[in-house]
């Protein structure tokens, strides 16, 4: 699943296509998502200004003319492709996340433009789309969601009181939307590798130390994957001038059997199962 930097460079990537451009028309192909694609969306929209492109944890929101707020969650699997008029698959995709050319099945809906089009593909079909009318109702819709791990608001005071008397284990909460917005399966396996921290360890035994460690690495992390991530988009390729991904660069994720990377470490990474979500820890500096 996409998690907070494969949105943000999601988002990015809208941003220098689609900002102050009018919608000409959307296409459904398939309106059995997650949720039931909105009726009449291409009535809704269709002919308007596009004003704001942002994003809410692991959610791209696309403000446009009156007041309206599309919101796109891509699931498990789901991905944006941007495809120009003189059609070319290749390097379409606007993330590092999954294929980088458009698939040629599941391609769900077309957001039409004067000279491109972008395409909503998702195979398992988990994501979805929804159209929210009013900056209010759009704030009511995330308020059970925490604080960005960038925002100032996401410090010792605030962790600490959220830990007070918490049983959850830190992986757990690391995922839990209501506690920091963004953070998934795979950061949170890299966010406590760097900040040496047992992910079983439960939230409310952490000392200080551990929790200023989970704070400052949650926001390195996560500001280190956007800016890899950035550097693959094909539309970001000739402006960075070089290619690579956070993938090739995992410290702990998806590294079972090999050598912790932290320094002075001779531990080695080992695979849990954490209510039912792979998570990779060092047997040394994370005891």
């Amino acid at each position: 699943m996409p998690e907070l930097p494969e949105v943000e460079v999601v988002k990015q990537s809208l941003e220098k296509y689609i900002l102050n451009k009018s919608l000409l028309k959307i296409i459904v192909k398939n309106k059995k998502l997650r949720f039931p694609v909105p009726e009449n969306l291409s009535k809704k929209l269709s002919h308007l200004k596009i004003l704001n492109v942002n994003r809410i944890s692991k959610y791209v929101i696309i403000e446009f003319k009156n007041n309206l707020y599309l919101i796109v969650h891509l699931g498990m699997s789901g991905t944006l492709h941007i495809v120009k008029n003189k059609f070319n698959p290749q390097n379409t995709n606007l993330s590092f996340y999954h294929s980088k050319n458009l698939p040629k099945k599941h391609n769900h809906i077309f957001f039409n433009f004067k000279s491109f089009s972008i395409i909503y593909n998702d195979p398992r079909r988990f994501g979805f789309i929804k159209l929210i009318k009013g900056k209010k109702n759009l704030k009511n819709y995330f308020r059970g969601f925490g604080p960005e791990p960038f925002e100032k608001d996401f410090n010792l005071n605030y962790v600490k009181n959220f830990f007070y008397k918490k049983t959850k284990n830190i992986k757990n909460t690391l995922i839990d939307q209501s506690f920091v917005s963004g953070i998934g399966n795979i950061y949170a396996s890299e966010i406590l590798n760097f900040s040496k921290v047992n992910p079983l360890k439960l939230s409310g035994k952490l000392i200080d130390k551990e929790i200023n460690k989970i704070i400052f690495y949650s926001k390195k992390v996560l500001k280190y994957a956007i800016k890899k991530g950035g550097s693959t988009i094909n539309n970001f390729y000739s402006i960075k001038g070089s290619q690579g991904t956070y993938q090739k660069e995992f410290r702990a994720y998806d590294r079972e059997n090999e050598k912790c990377k932290n320094k002075l470490c001779s531990g080695t990474i080992t695979k849990l199962n954490i209510s039912n979500r792979s998570t990779y820890m060092c047997n040394n500096c994370q005891k």
